[in-house]
């Protein structure tokens, strides 16, 4: 069936003219009604009304934020900065694709066109574009603001190899002027498969375990989670999460699956220098609740007490019920929640009876 509601992002449009004319839809107005939990959950130390929100991407800045929060979505993620200027990738960047079934983690060849339907799945390609901190800073402290009681705004981060001595460098400096906007939480971006690299941060151990203490001794006093990619088995991610032990506070987990989209002459639907992008949505929700069952299993047998955001495929009440009843400490959705903004009113009414 075709999706006729009319989402937050329009993938006709360029980043830059979502990021100045956006967000669109129903966010682009007032909800007629505000729900509230009638009793608010714990995450982290913090009482939150809902612990569902919408994880780092489509809120492109603090309008998109400020209209994420009025619709009930309690954990807005700024869409991820990085210390230095960053182009988005020309169009598309945003494109339906059509799997049978779902997602594999094995880069699958999937068509890809402009025909959205339910249950949706998306390839993005952006790229991970960035403002000058002088604009995005000011901006996010603008988003901060702007969250009620038991509402938070994290600021999501990425280092950038060249912008510092090291790509450690540029990740502590990434956080240090996310916390200077005060934003509560800080989530460090480590997963993201658009940007033509051809092993994610996050599969570097030794790496990301230099990354999140240089984070952690730059900005010691707030959360820090890292958000990870997809690991297939349990053994493939103990080492980290062994490393990780009393550093990090958290795991946001997915960001993607990877995938071949095709347009239907054959030919790579984001263009022939972009054979590969990121896939969201209905796809991959059964690669989110794994993790999130194969990180809760570990938390227990290493004795840890690290939070988990559990993300991938959130368009439904049932959906959220899920990944809250395989452990997670709180659940996002970005594919979903672009084409109902209404999901997380949903959820707390359904919650509510």
């Amino acid at each position: 069936m075709k999706n006729t509601t009319t989402p937050f992002y329009d993938p006709l449009l360029s980043y830059e003219d979502n990021y100045q004319q956006g967000p669109f839809g129903d966010f682009a107005v007032s909800p007629n009604t505000i729900t509230k939990m009638n009793k608010p959950s714990r995450f982290l130390d913090l009482d939150v009304d809902l612990p569902f929100g919408i994880p780092a991407g489509p809120l492109l800045n603090a309008n998109y934020v400020k209209a994420a929060l009025a619709y009930g979505f309690d954990l807005c993620v700024y869409k991820t900065v990085r210390t230095k200027a960053h182009k988005s990738h020309p169009l598309p960047n945003v494109l339906s694709i059509h799997p049978k079934g779902h997602l594999s983690h094995h880069v699958d060849t999937v068509l890809a066109d402009t025909n959205y339907q339910q249950p949706v799945s998306i390839t993005n390609s952006f790229g991970v574009p960035s403002f000058n901190p002088d604009i995005w800073q000011a901006d996010l402290a603008d988003a901060v603001n702007a969250a009620k009681k038991g509402q938070y705004v994290i600021g999501s981060f990425q280092g950038t190899p060249g912008n510092e001595a090291t790509i450690e460098k540029d990740y502590a400096l990434a956080a240090r002027l996310i916390n200077e906007t005060h934003a509560p939480i800080l989530e460090a971006n480590l997963s993201c498969p658009n940007e033509g690299v051809h092993k994610l941060l996050c599969f570097d151990f030794d790496k990301v375990e230099r990354v999140a203490k240089e984070i952690k001794n730059a900005v010691p006093d707030k959360p820090l989670f890292l958000k990870l990619a997809y690991f297939a088995n349990d053994n493939d991610v103990m080492p980290l999460i062994k490393k990780l032990k009393g550093v990090v506070d958290g795991f946001s987990t997915i960001n993607t699956l990877s995938a071949s989209p095709i347009d239907k002459n054959g030919h790579p639907a984001l263009g022939q220098d972009r054979p590969t992008g990121g896939v969201c949505g209905d796809a991959i929700r059964w690669a989110g609740l794994d993790m999130v069952k194969r990180l809760v299993r570990l938390r227990e047998e290493l004795d840890a007490a690290f939070a988990i955001i559990g993300v991938g495929g959130v368009s439904s009440v049932a959906h959220y019920q899920e990944y809250m009843t395989a452990g997670a400490d709180a659940v996002m959705s970005a594919t979903g929640a672009m084409w109902n903004p209404q999901l997380a009113f949903d959820i707390k009414h359904n919650l509510n009876q």
